[in-house]
């Protein structure tokens, strides 16, 4: 399965890299307020791109993601302190006061 895996990403690198270097040529990209950029090659603009989508993945990922750990952490700690619950042993009291079965009349 791990050789699957990495053959895969092999081939989708492979893909990804034949693709880039088939859109080499230079474009322009507009900015707002008339500024314009020319000349960039649209492997760079691709790039930036998908850089900047990952980015804003992730901003978007990042509070579920730390409130996720958050409660494994929790959950841990709760499963540690019943794991040492059960290796204590349990103390019973099992001695009965005679006051509690029949309560001494007053004199």
């Amino acid at each position: 399965m791990r050789y699957l895996v990495w053959i895969l990403r092999l081939l989708v690198f492979i893909l990804v890299l034949l693709f880039a270097l088939k859109n080499t040529g230079p474009v322009d990209v507009s900015f707002y307020a008339g500024h314009v950029v020319t000349g960039v090659p649209l492997i760079v603009v691709m790039l930036v791109v998908f850089v900047l989508g990952v980015l804003f993945g992730l901003l978007v990922a990042a509070p579920s993601l730390v409130r996720r750990r958050r409660e494994v952490k929790k959950l841990k700690r709760d499963l540690d302190r019943l794991h040492d619950r059960l290796r204590q042993p349990a103390v019973h009291n099992d001695a009965v006061v005679p006051e509690t079965v029949a309560p001494l009349a007053p004199l």
